[in-house]
């Protein structure tokens, strides 16, 4: 058998900006992630056949090659022909089917019965099958969805922004499913989201898009680690960025915060900004390296941790209990030099 996977390298013009995308899926999940209007729905749809891109190639090797897209052979396969899933933010279930009929929608009629009865078991649908999609709540309706999609055993599942319209609570316990369901997928799955919790709880692999373009690409723990740009650093969650002065090959000063800091690599020429991560501060010595006083503080209180923000404009979180109401601000602060991120603009 043939090594598994998913290219994808296409370009299409859009209104504000030209999509160019090139990555290749070999297993397990990507996440697209990116702010409103990068890109990333259009790449979903254009492996799923609902959008043309003007140039490039989608295909999917399992045990052969099958070509979905070659814009110079002239080939692009309907939506129906490919075996991709695809979940919209809205789900997309047909308001006047049933449950069960919506699960058998796409089936032919010989396996319906038993593959739909199979996914309603899988999907813990068990009593609502005659039910139709505005009796369900948003989690049973994201089930559904999930349901019809695999009965029909899809090589490939597109995820776009599955949980943008949760409350806080379901998306915790449908983020849990969802994982376990990828987990038995032997398949190839793509999540394109803005919430970096969920690149980083669900994804191997991550792209990064800005404008159309991949500005970072690598296994998920490695963009987050070393970002390496400012804006992959702000996608991935750092709050803390400045622009900065380079003293010396090991040495900074921080434009935005007035400190100067001590890094544990060498800095090129090209570094601009450095990032700090709000968990990565400690309390001090006044004489350590690193070091800064925390006068005129403010504190915000959150029920799992304290939100520091310092005179200068950085910002620290720090984890505590539910029942802890205190919190002495220490008199100085530190960040390790291996904590303090290099970036190019």
């Amino acid at each position: 058998m043939s090594d598994k996977s998913l290219k994808v390298n296409i370009q299409k013009k859009l209104k504000e900006f030209n999509l160019e995308v090139d990555f290749e899926l070999k297993k397990g999940c990507l996440g697209i992630l990116g702010p409103s209007g990068c890109g990333k729905s259009m790449t979903l749809k254009s492996v799923a056949g609902i959008v043309d891109p003007d140039n490039g190639i989608v295909s999917l090797t399992t045990d052969e090659e099958y070509i979905y897209f070659d814009s110079t052979k002239k080939i692009n396969l309907k939506p129906q022909k490919r075996k991709v899933g695809y979940l919209f933010q809205n789900y997309a279930l047909f308001p006047n089917m049933t449950v069960e009929e919506n699960v058998a929608a796409g089936l032919s009629k010989d396996d319906d019965e038993k593959r739909v009865s199979e996914m309603i078991r899988r999907f813990h649908l068990e009593g609502l099958e005659k039910r139709y999609p505005r009796q369900l709540s948003g989690g049973q309706q994201q089930r559904v969805a999930l349901a019809r999609i695999l009965a029909y055993g899809p090589d490939v599942i597109l995820l776009d922004e599955p949980f943008s319209a949760m409350d806080a609570f379901l998306k915790e316990q449908l983020r849990l499913e969802l994982v376990r369901l990828l987990e038995d997928f032997d398949g190839f799955s793509i999540l394109v989201t803005h919430d970096r919790d969920e690149v980083f709880q669900f994804c191997d692999d991550l792209i990064i898009l800005d404008k159309g373009k991949v500005i970072a690409q690598g296994p998920t723990h490695e963009v987050f680690e070393n970002p390496g740009k400012v804006q992959v650093a702000r996608l991935t969650g750092c709050k803390n960025i400045s622009r900065v002065e380079i003293i010396d090959d090991y040495h900074v000063k921080s434009i935005d915060w007035g400190v100067e800091f001590e890094v544990s690599e060498k800095i090129s020429p090209e570094i601009t900004h450095i990032g700090i991560r709000a968990h990565d501060f400690s309390a001090a010595g006044k004489d350590e390296v690193n070091v800064f006083g925390t006068n005129d503080s403010s504190k915000l209180e959150k029920p799992f941790e304290w939100e520091i923000t310092l005179a200068n404009g950085l910002w620290w979180k720090v984890d505590k209990k539910i029942h802890e109401h205190d919190f002495v601000i220490p008199e100085y602060l530190k960040v390790d030099p291996e904590n303090i991120i290099l970036l190019e603009e």
